[in-house]
């Protein structure tokens, strides 16, 4: 993308140069647009910088302390383990609970 924003290729054929090389799980084109705004504004960087807040997605290591929290209670809700793990928002640690450990409400 900051290649071809260096030699003027306009946003809209960079997001489809990109839909054509990548298919359909790629960026969107406001996204973009945000990018190449800001490799117009001087970014020379091309790689996300750090964010604070919520994680996305857990790694393994945060997934089994959420393992071993369910084995110490296992009448566990959600919301109980949110007051445990407020760096995982509700959404996370529900998929987490669910499709990695494979627990069922019963």
């Amino acid at each position: 993308m900051r290649f071809l924003n260096t030699n003027n290729v306009k946003q809209a054929e960079i997001h489809r140069q990109l839909l054509e090389i990548y298919g359909e799980n790629v960026m969107t084109d406001g996204l973009v647009r945000k990018w190449v705004r800001q490799f117009n504004d001087g970014r020379t960087n091309s790689n996300d910088e750090a964010r604070s807040g919520r994680l996305s997605v857990a790694n393994d290591g945060l997934v089994a302390k959420v393992n071993e929290k369910i084995c110490e209670n296992r009448r566990f809700t959600i919301r109980m383990l949110c007051d445990e793990f407020p760096q995982m928002s509700k959404t996370v640690l529900y998929e987490n609970v669910t499709n990695r450990l494979n627990y069922r409400k019963r």
